[in-house]
């Protein structure tokens, strides 16, 4: 039999893929952290191992690096479970020696055996056949990966996880409320480690279970709740902000975006209005990152031309424009019939952030403070944009 190494933090997750392999005639070890897992691979001796790149106390990338470093195993194929968002993360991982990287929230465990398989073959176990008076061993016959066995194995997994989604949401939103209670920076950053810890499970749990848009969610909101870990210079109004709507966007995702016919991804079209040449670029950037396409001007007169003649599914307005400001030019599209309902989200500076008076009366519904962080704007859109398919305005609006 075939060894495989499954190095992964999310015992939930290890279970499944090992359980799977397992079935396959491979031979399976788990490990909870990357100390475990070097442990285990220096007396397992892994022709495969599989491997979370968000892992506590060692990196995965770190993990890579020591592996790579023994002669042992400098050989060995590694694939990588990531989050597509965290892009220098993956980059990482490559330069360290990873073999094959697999997104963590579109990957199921279909995908993954037949990954598997491609790298190191079939199992090679053997089983024992009877010829007449003799015995001999055989090689066993690998499980056969149907489309209707694996789509029952996941009704199953995706039964499992809808009936705990009360539980994670109801652990999200106390996460969210220690954090926003936090006394101190050293307080509030706890808070945003167990926060982004939640995340990072649900991320990986809704992509087994092929809850796409869950699982897509919980990803950029994920790679957002790591980037301000990382950097805590960013827990701001705006962060925090962004945060609570993305707990409370979550919920509403739980309630009604489990069903088989909500699973992709919508194709969305958006607007950037932004007289900054560099503001405006990287909102397209954040846009692009979560693969949702973007129109971008300059000049509101053009814009307000534009939005005229087109539909649009989401708007970002800068609030300082010559010649008209992004509140005027929202005031202007609310009276046009396809866009009273279309999400605004104003992009404004910071020091102007708590002051909403006139995002509102303007008809905004959203604001994002200046600098922004990409994935910030990214879980802002993706917010805006699912919600809007959730909840799909009524004809002629």
């Amino acid at each position: 039999m075939k060894n495989i190494l499954i190095i992964e933090d999310d015992q939930i997750v290890a279970n499944v893929y090992r359980n799977k392999l397992a079935v396959e005639g491979y031979k399976v070890e788990v490990a909870g952290d990357g100390e475990v897992g070097l442990r285990i691979m220096r007396t397992f001796k892994p022709e495969l191992i599989i491997l979370d790149l968000m892992l506590p106390t060692i990196s995965g990338v770190d993990v890579i690096k020591e592996i790579r470093s023994e002669p042992d195993f400098a050989k060995v194929p590694i694939i990588v479970f990531s989050n597509t968002y965290l892009t220098n993360l993956i980059q990482d991982a490559w330069r360290a020696g990873a073999n094959k990287c697999l997104s963590k929230s579109s990957c199921t465990p279909k995908d993954v055996i037949e990954v598997v398989r491609h790298t190191i073959g079939d199992s090679g176990a053997m089983t024992q056949q009877k010829t007449g008076a003799t015995e001999m061993a055989v090689p066993a016959r690998p499980a056969a990966l149907t489309s209707e066995n694996d789509a029952e194995f996941q009704a199953d997994l995706r039964k499992t996880f809808i009936d705990n989604l009360p539980a994670t949401l109801q652990s999200l939103r106390s996460g969210l409320q220690s954090l926003i209670k936090a006394e101190n920076e050293m307080v509030r950053l706890k808070q945003v480690y167990e926060l982004y810890r939640q995340v990072h499970a649900l991320n990986g749990n809704s992509g087994i279970a092929g809850l796409v848009q869950i699982a897509h969610m919980s990803a950029a909101f994920e790679a957002l709740l790591k980037e301000i870990y990382e950097k805590p210079k960013n827990i701001n109004t705006s962060t925090i902000r962004t945060i609570a709507s993305a707990v409370d966007f979550l919920g509403l995702l739980f309630e009604k975006g489990t069903l088989p016919e909500r699973q992709d991804i919508p194709v969305s079209k958006i607007l950037v209005v932004d007289d900054e040449a560099i503001s405006r670029r990287a909102i397209v950037y954040a846009l692009e990152k979560a693969r949702l396409k973007s129109i971008n001007l300059d000049d509101p007169l053009q814009a307000l031309q534009l939005l005229n003649e087109n539909e649009f599914d989401l708007i970002f307005l800068d609030v300082d424009m010559p010649g008209m400001t992004g509140y005027e030019l929202c005031a202007k599209l609310r009276a046009l019939p396809q866009h009273k309902k279309t999400p605004v989200v104003f992009v404004t500076s910071l020091n102007d952030f708590d002051n909403r008076t006139s995002s509102t009366m303007a008809g905004g519904n959203d604001f994002i403070g200046k600098p922004f962080l990409f994935i910030e704007l990214t879980v802002k859109a993706l917010i805006h944009v699912l919600r809007a398919k959730l909840q799909p305005r009524p004809p002629g609006i």
